[in-house]
């Protein structure tokens, strides 16, 4: 067969399979890298190792061990594909590991797959992770795609090997602060994060937000990823009668919040980005407490005919794990998928020679179609706003 008519084919069988936030302080940003280093070449065998980070364990272990099954799912459709690869049949391996959403933790599991010569990596969930963790990955020469991660620094270091499957902070923050504003109708707005890098960043997106759309932050006050009791800070931003209190950080934290604001009679609108965003909350917060009182926002959406093939994936993934989708399976699925494109397209597993390859992909996944900007964040990137009815997320429109 034509060279160029098998490579078709083979991309043509990933894209059929295909279709069948967050942590500690923010770290300082690494010094920009021209292109990563030489990465090891795969085993001979024929084994290509990819790894995956998330929190398995800790407060959000729901959202990590969400992420990982997005990340089995999509292996074991590729190796039941019958892929080849420079001739040879493609088997590959997952490598999984947790950060526990600990940036110490995230780095060390970072070094740990550079060292099993893994052939590039999807993660990690969490901002704060995800950015120590990226230089580790580039020093190595090994890509890196984050489902997850919504810093905007993350794409910023000057590292050639970095994607973004979602919208960034900038866009979903600012997006937050003119719904607000505008369509919530909030004149006095409090603002609580958790000094993460992904729940300052968002917060701060968000007030911007606010100011540009003529809303007035009446108080600015911060937690942390582990607190539980919020009565004090609570207490603070009640006597300025906020109609809308924002909180950057996990749902894991969102959920004893929101028990606490109504134990003290706030009864302002809640609103969060896609870290609050997850199915767990309403079980998090309890009593219906979530319904029609909390607004977020998922970074990502799919719209159109795209609805149909990420029903099927929630099904599917709901049949195979027992349980529903919380937030960023889909991402994960698609990044494991477009990696391994790009090797099939490269018809090499060796990042040096596959990473030109992700840079150029268009890849059309059950997140919607996929393609990267020179810096790595998605092109044309979504943001769902959602709200909860009946203990259930419920969308109320797709965003770009």
């Amino acid at each position: 067969m034509h060279m160029n008519i098998k490579l078709a084919v083979i991309a043509a069988a990933v894209a059929l399979v295909a279709c069948g936030k967050k942590e500690e302080a923010a770290p300082a940003a690494a010094p920009a890298a021209e292109a990563p280093a030489a990465a090891p070449a795969p085993a001979a065998d024929g084994v290509i190792k990819i790894g995956h980070v998330g929190p398995t364990s800790g407060a959000i272990a729901h959202l990590g061990k969400d992420n990982e099954n997005g990340a089995k799912m999509a292996i074991e459709e590729l190796n039941a594909a019958g892929l080849t690869i420079n001739g040879k049949p493609a088997k590959f391996e997952l490598l999984a590991e947790d950060d526990a959403a600990d940036p110490k933790q995230g780095t060390a599991a970072a070094q740990k797959l550079v060292d099993a010569k893994v052939a590039g990596v999807i993660g990690h969930l969490n901002s704060g992770t995800t950015i120590p963790a990226s230089q580790i990955y580039n020093d190595a020469g090994i890509p890196q795609i984050s489902p997850s991660a919504t810093n905007p620094k993350y794409t910023r270091q000057g590292y050639a090997g970095v994607f973004r499957m979602v919208a960034d902070d900038v866009h979903l923050g600012g997006t937050l602060g003119k719904y607000a504003v505008e369509t919530l109708k909030g004149k006095n707005v409090a603002v609580i994060d958790d000094r993460t890098a992904y729940g300052q960043g968002v917060a701060d997106e968000f007030e911007k937000g606010v100011t540009a759309a003529g809303g007035k932050v009446v108080g600015r006050e911060f937690t942390n990823d582990k607190a539980t009791d919020f009565n004090a800070i609570l207490t603070t931003l009640k006597a300025k009668k906020p109609d809308v209190v924002f909180f950057g950080g996990m749902d894991a934290v969102a959920g004893p919040m929101l028990k606490q604001m109504k134990a003290l009679g706030i009864k302002a609108k809640f609103m969060g980005g896609d870290g609050i965003c997850s199915s767990e909350l309403p079980k998090l917060a309890g009593d219906g407490m979530a319904d029609e009182q909390v607004y977020c926002a998922e970074a990502g959406g799919v719209e159109g005919e795209q609805k149909a093939g990420m029903e099927k994936f929630r099904a599917d993934f709901k049949t195979k794990f027992g349980s529903d989708v919380q937030v960023y399976a889909p991402y994960v699925y698609d990044a494991v998928k477009v990696m391994a494109e790009a090797m099939v397209k490269a018809n090499s597993s060796e990042p040096a020679k596959y990473l030109p390859a992700l840079k150029a992909i268009e890849h059309k996944g059950v997140t919607g179609n996929i393609a990267f900007d020179e810096k790595g964040d998605i092109k044309n990137g979504a943001l769902t706003l959602m709200t909860y009815k009946g203990g259930a997320r419920t969308t109320i429109a797709v965003i770009r």
